[in-house]
């Protein structure tokens, strides 16, 4: 797994550097300081997953990562955040970012990091129990309308919860593969992209 680096703190990503390739599996292609400097090797080296933090001087994560998302809609990115990120979690939400993890949280990058790139979403569990503080609550949807089932529904609460397919799979006693035919269909009644605009979409309308 290729990856890259951003985080205007040289200590955190060196440190994240060392600690990552210790796995023999990963190799840091590049670190970076700033956002326009994500966004710059980025285009020049395309790594499998792109490690940023959010709260950066010249140019922070959000932007940074919805510029590379709109010239690279499959990009794979995770950020990093802190206890006192919460206005910029939604945004992340909203952009489209593959992960949001807690900077201090050293333990759960790297298995974030081979989630990601296996393409899964990941919340940390601390962003997850913050979510629905976090989104604007507007009036409950009839989900009817949108001719989701019960079974469809579901499955949305638990993406809400950042569970995975295989995880979703398990509590429900379906095979990976029936849900993400499930998770196809919902896709394309409510008009979304993924899994994390499946979440965002739930919090906003319950």
């Amino acid at each position: 797994m290729n990856i890259i680096i951003v985080d205007d703190d040289c200590l955190v990503s060196g440190a994240l550097k060392t600690i990552l390739e210790v796995n023999g599996d990963i190799q840091v292609t590049a670190v970076g300081a700033d956002g326009r400097e994500a966004i710059e090797l980025y285009r020049k080296y395309r790594p499998d997953v792109l490690l940023m933090d959010i709260r950066m001087k010249e140019m922070n994560g959000l932007d940074a990562a919805g510029e590379i998302l709109r010239e690279f809609p499959d990009a794979k990115i995770l950020l990093l955040t802190t206890f006192s990120d919460d206005e910029y979690i939604i945004k992340a939400l909203r952009l489209g970012a593959k992960g949001y993890l807690l900077k201090q949280d050293y333990a759960s990058i790297l298995p974030a990091l081979r989630a990601v790139d296996s393409g899964q979403i990941v919340f940390g569990h601390e962003i997850v129990r913050k979510l629905p503080d976090l989104i604007q609550k507007k009036t409950p949807l009839d989900y009817s309308e949108y001719e989701i089932n019960d079974r469809e529904y579901e499955i949305i609460q638990w993406i809400a919860e950042g569970l995975s397919n295989k995880e979703i799979a398990a509590k429900m006693f379906l095979s990976e593969g029936t849900v993400r035919n499930y998770l196809s269909s919902i896709l394309d009644k409510l008009s979304l992209r993924d899994r994390t605009q499946i979440a965002v979409f739930y919090y906003q309308h319950r």
